[in-house]
């Protein structure tokens, strides 16, 4: 019998330790365990609630936007856009496109190079570089599946397949390296704890822009669009809501103090928002709504996500008060008022639940940010919130500056690509496709009824001479 005391060989000191002396196992475990939360929040998070959020003959079809999107995004990560989002500085707001899949880049220590400032050196982990791309990976999928939601209902999937890769590439990498990854926003001090620009912002505006590119639904779905099925819808939040503790928990990159305070701050801020968004539909519209109370819990979390590790309790709660106010009052009644709102179709109000929520965060973290919580930030540039002695409020105008690159960029670069995709193939669907939905775009349903779908068998009687004849037909 061995001897049970005996280190694994692969534990011992050689050319290539598995535990070198660098590695933190418990933040190793806790960003692996984040990335997975986060990607859940897509897969089956987002299908799920896209798949229930919308009419019956486009679930399907909503469901697989999400889904493909997810996969898409990998190997365009891991072959050139995670060195765009967090490698060698290219371009002040732009890293150097590169492979990440050699196990010479993957298995050293993660290192971000274009995060050092001033006397500052580049942020270092404690953990090896696969982790990182993981995580952020996980990042980068969700923020375009949230993209989805602006034009699902009428969205060629054909053109889709096109979309994501390039807009990963031109789009997402930007906001990336400029905010996170050692650009020109972070090295100025624009304060992003864990997305709340990178993710929702840019989503949210990217979303509306190829709302107005793509066109609006038929009419008919547009007027009536009842979701096919709530309780789904809800599974899929609760999934969103729980993995947001990954999302916001694992942007120390540690498992430290700061990650528990971000996962506490989170569930906070995404609480109230719910109970206050729930409170006006029952003020406004005499009876509280589910969809409400989902869009509700949406926009606390999007609100909190750049401020979480940043901001004390008391003020998380005051982001719930105002993401659960101001998202609803300009979807509920601005968008009924202002033409452009009513001209572009955003079929689940991804500008209101994520390009607001998502400003006003940013806004909020600029007057909340606590310069004690910001020390424990990693990549912190002498930052503090304009209520803890920043002069003149420079941080609140710093956060809005960052959200208007973010805003231009992601118009700029979502219509050049939609545009280009336009010259090869169409952006929408056909009308005849946009009737029947989901059996037009993928020859499948998502509710099939029996004998659609399928060959079924079916037997009569043959009245002259009694036999029985079995005949197979396709179902119409």
């Amino acid at each position: 019998m061995a001897n049970a005391s005996v280190v694994p060989s692969g534990y011992l000191q050689g050319l290539v330790p598995a535990a070198p002396e660098w590695l933190n196992k418990g933040d190793n475990a806790w960003q692996m365990i984040s990335a997975t939360l986060v990607g859940m929040q897509g897969m089956p998070g987002l299908v799920i609630l896209y798949a229930g959020l919308v009419k019956k003959k486009w679930a399907l079809n909503s469901a697989f936007m999400a889904l493909f999107a997810f996969a898409a995004v990998m190997p365009c990560w891991v072959l050139w856009a995670y060195k765009m989002s967090f490698g060698h500085k290219l371009l002040p707001f732009w890293g150097k496109a590169g492979l990440a899949v050699s196990q010479d880049f993957l298995i050293p220590q993660a290192v971000l190079p274009s995060t050092s400032y001033k006397n500052v050196t580049a942020a270092t982990l404690l953990y090896p570089t696969a982790t990182m791309v993981f995580f952020q990976f996980a990042f980068a999928a969700v923020t375009v599946i949230l993209l989805a939601g602006s034009v699902l209902g009428r969205m060629s999937i054909k053109a889709w397949m096109l979309f994501v890769p390039l807009w990963i590439t031109f789009s997402y990498s930007v906001g990336a390296f400029s905010v996170w990854g050692g650009g020109f926003l972070f090295q100025w001090g624009v304060l992003d704890y864990s997305g709340g620009y990178v993710v929702h912002l840019a989503s949210g505006a990217a979303g509306f822009t190829a709302a107005f590119w793509v066109g609006p639904r038929l009419r008919e779905d547009r007027d009536e669009f009842p979701p096919n099925n709530l309780l789904l819808a809800l599974a899929g939040a609760g999934i969103l809501w729980m993995g947001w503790s990954g999302f916001n928990g694992g942007d120390p990159f540690s498992a430290n103090v700061d990650s528990s305070m971000a996962v506490l701050n989170t569930h906070i801020c995404a609480a109230t928002s719910l109970l206050v968004w729930t409170c006006w539909d029952v003020l406004f519209f005499k009876k509280p709504s589910v969809i409400g109370a989902i869009q509700g819990m949406i926009t606390g979390l999007v609100c909190i996500t750049p401020g979480a590790g940043l901001v004390q309790g008391w003020a998380a709660l005051v982001m719930g008060i105002v993401s659960g106010t101001i998202p609803w009052y300009t979807m509920m009644v601005l968008s009924r008022k202002l033409p452009l709102l009513q001209a572009v179709d955003d079929t689940l109000g991804v500008l209101h639940t994520h390009a607001v929520a998502g400003i006003l965060g940013g806004a909020l973290t600029g007057l909340f940010a606590h310069p004690n919580l910001l020390s424990l930030f990693l990549p912190v540039t002498n930052s503090k919130g304009s209520f803890y002695g920043g002069e003149r409020g420079v941080q609140f105008w710093k956060q809005l500056v960052g959200a208007c690159f973010i805003i231009g960029w992601n118009v700029l670069a979502t219509s050049i690509i939609l545009l280009a995709i336009k010259l090869l193939i169409p952006l929408r669907m056909t009308e005849e496709e946009l009737k029947i939905g989901d059996d037009a775009a993928h020859g499948e349903e998502a509710y099939a009824l029996i004998g659609q779908g399928q060959r079924e068998q079916q037997y009569t009687q043959d009245a002259t001479n009694g036999d029985i004849q079995l005949e197979e037909q396709h179902a119409v």
